[in-house]
């Protein structure tokens, strides 16, 4: 039976449990996250978003009164991690994917989370919601180096951000795909410098993090972005 646009789409809800035996007494994190199943991107959880959430929660005593914006945030794994370890977050998506939008609030609500604002945003567009954002500590984007015709909008937002916030970081996860893709050229363009994070430093070289199947086989890295400053 075909639905119409208008009936509630079909969403699984799928749990991620984050934890940390290291710690007495241990600590623990479950996130649930709503898939939709739907072709479009971000309506479900990739690869690159645990690797994400993992790094964020390994790093969840530097969150707690950050201000975090997640770009690209689809279903919204690592901002509903970083809000729950006590992030002011703000997810974003792209201002012409509703359909996005909307899971992110499936996600703040499926997590009890109704301080978490979800706007749109459009990759390289100097609109009105990005120029007006608060003051940012933290940027999260996982998978957002997919479309390589993308690349350079993600990081003039991204750029445009760490020029406002200069003591401000993006934090991200990228999958390798094909290794003629590269974002040195665009980084130098941007005035922007990169270190690559490596998996194991946050435990996340693995096939299975936080009690899924992800990342699997995939080829995820990590890397953090900051402004590159003016040599004196």
């Amino acid at each position: 039976m075909e639905r119409s646009g208008e009936e509630t789409p079909n969403i699984a809800y799928k749990v991620f449990k984050f934890e940390d035996k290291k710690k007495s007494p241990q600590e623990y994190l479950s996130v649930s996250i709503p898939e939709v199943l739907d072709p479009q991107y971000g309506m479900y959880v990739w690869p690159c978003a645990v690797v994400l959430a993992q790094y964020l929660w390994t790093h969840r005593e530097e969150l707690r009164g950050k201000t975090v914006l997640e770009l690209g945030a689809g279903v919204s794994l690592p901002g509903m991690v970083a809000a729950r370890c006590g992030a002011e977050v703000i997810l974003s998506d792209s201002a012409d994917k509703p359909l996005c939008l909307d899971n992110c609030k499936r996600s703040c609500e499926a997590n009890g989370l109704r301080d978490v604002e979800v706007m749109g945003l459009t990759w390289g567009e100097l609109s009105p919601d990005l120029v007006l954002l608060p003051k940012l500590d933290i940027i999260l984007g996982s998978d957002v180096f997919y479309e390589p015709e993308d690349f350079e909008d993600v990081l003039v937002t991204v750029a445009f951000l760490l020029r406002k916030n200069p003591e401000g970081q993006f934090w991200t996860t990228y999958q390798v795909r094909s290794a003629d893709w590269s974002i040195e050229v665009l980084l130098h363009k941007w005035k922007l410098n990169c270190v690559d994070i490596q998996l194991d430093q946050f435990e996340a070289n693995k096939s299975e993090l936080a009690g899924s199947t992800l990342p699997g086989r995939h080829s995820v890295h990590m890397m953090i972005i900051t402004p590159k400053t003016e040599d004196v």
